[in-house]
């Protein structure tokens, strides 16, 4: 009599090494053994990063004596507290429009956009939103609100930028406007005399910059 045809399959995989039969796409996992944890999202990594230079801030900040990060003048004037990011948002939509200006027109400004469309590649609604936000706070909270009363407006921008060192050459210009943005903002925040200003603009520049990067190839 010819041999009875095996009913399951994965009875040979067994025989050779126990917990095979839990083999996928390559990937061997026993039963005994727990799964994966999985990667975790660019949302999350982004959030510990900025949530990370926040509390470096506040560390700051509690050693110089004064952890009151967002106000710098406690004598300012009451209405700045909203004038304050009513300014700081003008002036991100100005800076938008330059950018807008100079990716139309300038050679350097339409590679910087190329070159930010490929590294940063596909990004939802959500993790514009939670880019440009988690971005502005800290590095708002640790430049102009930590560094800036420690150091002043110009060592404080010049490090500010050297954040902003991109991969290569075509970033510099990205180098470059963020020093000039950080001795603007360092400026608003001793002229406001609280974070108000700055954040709301570095909010409004990231988010509506970020949104124009991935959705269109210059």
């Amino acid at each position: 009599m010819g041999s009875r045809p095996n009913d399951d399959p994965g009875a040979a995989l067994r025989r050779v090494k126990p917990g095979w039969d839990h083999a996928y796409c390559g990937a061997v996992y026993s039963p005994s053994q727990p799964s994966p944890a999985p990667p975790l999202s660019r949302a999350s990594l982004v959030i510990g990063l900025y949530g990370g230079m926040g509390l470096v801030a506040l560390v700051i900040a509690a050693g110089r004596g004064n952890p009151d990060l967002f106000r710098l003048d406690p004598s300012m004037e009451p209405w700045l507290l909203l004038g304050g990011p009513a300014i700081g948002f003008a002036l991100g939509l100005a800076v938008v429009g330059l950018t807008r200006l100079a990716t139309k027109h300038l050679q350097w400004a339409r590679d910087l956009h190329s070159s930010f469309h490929d590294l940063l590649g596909q990004l939802t609604g959500r993790e514009i939103v939670i880019l440009a936000l988690a971005s502005s706070i800290g590095e708002e909270m640790l430049f102009r609100g930590a560094l800036l009363p420690w150091f002043g407006v110009w060592i404080q921008a010049i490090v500010f930028a050297l954040l902003h060192v991109g991969p290569g050459r075509r970033f510099l210009p990205w180098t470059l406007s963020a020093l000039v943005l950080g001795i603007a903002f360092g400026w608003l925040a001793v002229w406001t005399g609280n974070l108000g200003g700055p954040i709301a603009a570095h909010f409004a520049i990231n988010f509506l910059n970020l949104r124009f990067i991935v959705r269109e190839r210059a």
